[in-house]
């Protein structure tokens, strides 16, 4: 496409092309810097180790169900 056929695009449009164009890199294309997958790996081992403190999503609607009585 080019820049004139993209400006004629509604906003939905052009959403959907950038969606398009995003899916159509594979991750291979574009991996991430070695920064981004050590923060990436500290933040799911942290997920990890919280797990069993968390509180399920049904725990939480009934929590505020129950004080809004």
């Amino acid at each position: 496409m080019t820049h004139d056929e993209i400006a004629k695009l509604n906003t939905a449009e052009r959403l959907s092309l950038i969606s398009e164009l995003w899916d159509s890199i594979a991750d291979l294309d574009a991996p991430l810097p070695s920064t981004q997958r050590e923060e990436l790996l500290r933040r799911v081992g942290a997920f990890e180790d919280d797990r069993r403190s968390a509180t399920t999503w049904d725990a939480i609607k009934a929590d505020l169900a129950t004080r809004r009585q």
